[in-house]
């Protein structure tokens, strides 16, 4: 298999959680969140590139439920195409203020989390009055940042290299309406 072939990755994945079962799983996780949030509208922040397809539908689900988001979106990322994690670079930081607002973050997924930490720590830094994080799946694996958990949690996804649903492969393949695991 080529390195970037999405074709081929393909035919080497297994189908993991096509998308009747997500969206199923992202209206189950707006119940909570909406529960959770009533009374407030948080600011809802979207982590691009990735947590754009999951954000989107969480959102409409959200909305359909009465609760009200103030959207903005961050870019910060590690990977720049690679398949491992390097330093923490900013491509775009919110404009909202965050001072004593409850914020949401949006993404695909909690692998390691260190991004996510990063992300936390400086909405926290920001003055935020709390951070949760709603993911659309998490790896199943102990090697998680100390302290990162996900908040609201769409699926568990194995130790494996996962692409779809905002999950690239090799930056192909987010919008696949599933999400697949290479063998």
């Amino acid at each position: 298999m080529s390195d970037n072939d999405l074709a081929q990755a393909l035919e080497n994945a297994d189908l993991i959680f096509d998308r009747r079962t997500l969206e199923r799983e992202i209206a189950r996780m707006a119940v909570r969140i909406r529960n959770d949030y009533a009374g407030a509208r948080p600011v809802y922040l979207t982590v691009m590139h990735g947590g754009l397809p999951f954000a989107a539908q969480l959102a409409m689900e959200l909305g359909e439920r009465g609760l009200d988001l103030e959207f903005d979106y961050l870019h910060a990322t590690r990977y720049r195409g690679a398949t491992t994690g390097a330093d923490l670079v900013w491509k775009h930081r919110p404009a909202t203020p965050l001072r004593g607002r409850r914020v949401l973050l949006a993404d695909d997924i909690v692998d390691e989390g260190h991004t996510l930490h990063a992300i936390r720590a400086w909405c926290l830094e920001q003055g935020a009055a709390e951070v949760r994080i709603a993911a659309l799946a998490v790896k199943a694996h102990d090697r998680c940042v100390e302290g990162l958990r996900a908040d609201y949690v769409g699926v568990d996804v194995p130790d494996r290299y996962v692409f779809g649903y905002g999950m690239d492969f090799h930056e192909q393949g987010r919008n696949l309406p599933a999400i697949y695991a290479l063998r």
